[in-house]
């Protein structure tokens, strides 16, 4: 089965910072016509998709006691809040999720403000380099730094943009070799096999013992918010966090540090800083994915988290796990996956759903 790249793409270049995942929300209702029994928005602003049990042929079915699978995806992206206007009309700046200041420098932005988006660039301030100082040169400077100009008046700033308008890196999608690169894959990748994996199970009219609920979460990037209401609510009996993961098979790091390599499969999530994966439930996903002969890895990320904790706290608790795809330079605008790992995740997750009970 193609890739659904297009998908992909318009999920990347969707502008969505924890607290404005609006419009991220908005595209994927239009993509999931269909795919489930009912749609809600909740207090938070996460999208919760449910799909009844189904039979053989696909048509609604009933079980009696049938558990709750739920995946969670998350929509936000890392990105910024305009926290002051200087009197010239340049931009200062709120992040919203974590960043590594060195891959900030020159980088093109969008502001999406009251008076509609804009075409920025982000630079700290201080000297060029050619007339820093030797001391100016070493400095890495931090978040609140940086500005933001927009080429505009402080007059037309003022009408076009307030603090709390956000804005996101202004990256396009490229695919170049077996490889997909773009900002915030970090979450959309997520995004992309919670649609496209129950997309399967519906063409293939694949029967399912569970109630399949899909959350489409808001402001993970900040404390894995929307997924704790999100997950409080649905009370789920099994969670899937479906996230990026490091892939450090790059040069400057040792083998022992990569936590993941790309190409070999989705990354089957045991530990991160968030929580640790339920080891009976980590067996039979491995169990399915050799018996689908779908590629995959086992992995465990030092430090970090997802919403598949929030699944497993969640009022008396889930089972959980979690399912990632490798990311290479994740929290920059050339978050790179391999196709290949994103179609792995996409079959797991869709093979699970059909077996799990």
């Amino acid at each position: 089965m193609a890739l659904n790249t297009k998908l992909l793409a318009e999920l990347c270049e969707t502008p969505g910072v924890p607290g404005r995942e609006e419009r991220v929300r908005k595209l994927i209702t239009k993509e999931i016509k269909g795919l489930f029994d009912s749609v809600e928005t909740d207090a938070m602003g996460s999208l919760i998709c449910r799909r009844k049990p189904r039979g053989a042929n696909g048509a609604a079915k009933k079980v009696k006691d049938a558990r709750v699978l739920m995946l969670l995806c998350h929509m936000d992206e890392i990105g910024f809040y305009v926290s002051s206007i200087d009197e010239n009309g340049f931009l200062w700046l709120s992040a919203a999720g974590g960043f590594d200041t060195r891959n900030l420098f020159s980088r093109r932005v969008l502001v999406c403000g009251k008076g509609g988006d804009f075409k920025a660039v982000m630079n700290p301030g201080g000297r060029p380099v050619h007339i820093a100082s030797a001391e100016d040169r070493k400095k890495v400077p931090e978040v609140k730094e940086f500005f933001v100009d927009t080429g505009m008046t402080a007059a037309q700033v003022n009408k076009n943009i307030q603090i709390g308008d956000y804005i996101v890196m202004d990256e396009p999608f490229i695919e170049i070799g077996d490889k997909l690169v773009s900002k915030a894959m970090d979450n959309r990748v997520a995004c992309w096999p919670g649609i496209e994996s129950v997309r399967k199970l519906v063409k293939s009219k694949s029967s399912h013992d569970c109630e399949i609920v899909v959350a489409f979460t808001t402001q993970e990037e900040v404390g894995l918010r929307g997924a704790k209401t999100a997950a409080f609510a649905v009370k789920p009996d099994i969670g899937f966090g479906i996230d990026v993961t490091l892939s450090c098979d790059t040069p400057g790091v040792p083998k022992n540090e990569s936590v993941t390599t790309q190409g070999d499969g989705f990354a089957l999530h045991i530990k991160d800083s968030s929580f640790i994966s339920d080891y009976e439930l980590v067996s039979k996903v491995e169990s399915i994915a050799k018996k689908k002969r779908i590629s995959y890895q086992r992995s465990i990320l030092g430090a970090g988290g997802q919403d598949g904790a929030a699944a497993q706290q969640a009022a008396a608790g889930a089972k959980a796990v979690g399912i990632t795809v490798g990311t290479r330079y994740i929290h920059t605008v050339t978050e790179m996956i391999d196709k290949k790992d994103l179609q792995s995740a996409c079959d797991i997750l869709a093979a699970a759903m059909g077996e799990l009970k």
